[in-house]
């Protein structure tokens, strides 16, 4: 017989215990939506902790970039820290030792053994490309001269090869006005005015240099990257804040292709999610190289190996 405790017996004084212990409780499970709306707070802590960390990072360094919807995913974060200004005018400032890099027309580099490009970053094209084009009133192989973006470096010298590579040879001149109305019959538009150019109401045909690149090539093309000036101090500092801001660009690329005012979402999503990339790989540079290689062949100019940096 169990041994009696105040009255009761050992089994009642645990079963009376039992009783008293307190209850564990389990949480309600989370909805769907529940589950969603954390996961987007959590999100939101991420994003806005990557931002803060971004914030001032540039200092004590000059940074160029152009003002162009392509570039916006290569420079989150970074946007009030970056100097603005054209592809050409980057490229004057990068010579006069004015910045420290820039997000600049890779025939700078080319041209130039001055600089060091940032690897693995490119805004670059697998095909059409739409920012970068020539439009025409008459057929390709009637010009005799061409009216170019005096913005533009890179896609002044594309539009030569591929003009060369069909046995075409016109004499290039400076665009004087992005007034569609007033456009000559042919004329090459680069960046945002190229895009308001697609989407408008226009008498011209369109040739997409991207598109003609790949058909002559079956390579991608490199537009632009991050050149680096040889002898900046701390370099490695910079290259790695550059990193941060692309990776950070890619990680909210939806949330960019939402969020900007340019043009409609559409739009955006077509253009930055499909026909511009920002990685520069073995295909890319296989597409450098054949670019080099047509430049000397066509521009007689110098062209330098570009020499990459991680």
């Amino acid at each position: 017989m169990p041994k009696a405790l105040g009255g009761l017996t050992t089994a009642d004084y645990h079963e009376e215990m039992a009783d008293n212990s307190p209850k564990l409780r389990m949480a309600a499970p989370e909805s769907a939506d529940d589950l969603a709306h954390r996961a987007e707070r959590e999100q939101r802590a991420s994003q806005l902790q990557r931002e803060s960390n971004l914030e001032q990072s540039l200092a004590p360094f000059r940074v160029g970039s152009v003002p162009y919807l392509n570039t916006v995913p290569l420079t989150r974060g970074l946007e009030d820290q970056v100097i603005y200004a054209t592809p050409a005018k980057l490229a004057e400032m990068l010579q006069r030792d004015e910045l420290d890099a820039a997000l600049v027309s890779v025939v700078e580099v080319l041209f130039h053994d001055r600089y060091d490009i940032l690897d693995g970053i490119a805004i670059a094209s697998l095909g059409e490309v739409k920012s970068v084009l020539l439009a025409h009133r008459r057929p390709l192989d009637e010009m005799k001269e061409v009216f170019c973006d005096p913005a533009s470096l890179t896609s002044v010298e594309l539009l030569r090869v591929l003009l060369a590579e069909r046995g075409l040879k016109p004499e290039f001149k400076t665009l004087a006005s992005y007034d569609i109305a007033a456009l000559p019959d042919y004329a090459l538009l680069i960046g945002d005015p190229a895009l308001d150019f697609v989407r408008a109401t226009r008498q011209h045909a369109i040739w997409d240099l991207g598109e003609a690149w790949f058909d002559l090539t079956k390579l991608p093309f490199v537009y632009a990257v991050w050149a680096i000036r040889r002898g900046v101090e701390n370099a490695a500092v910079l290259r790695r804040q550059l990193r941060e801001a692309r990776d950070f660009g890619l990680d909210t690329l939806d949330w960019i292709i939402q969020s900007r005012p340019e043009y409609d979402y559409d739009f955006r999503k077509d253009y930055l999610g499909w026909h511009i990339h920002y990685h520069l790989g073995s295909d890319e540079k296989r597409g450098l190289a054949k670019f080099s290689e047509l430049l000397r062949k066509h521009c007689g100019r110098q062209v330098f190996e570009p020499k990459f940096v991680v």
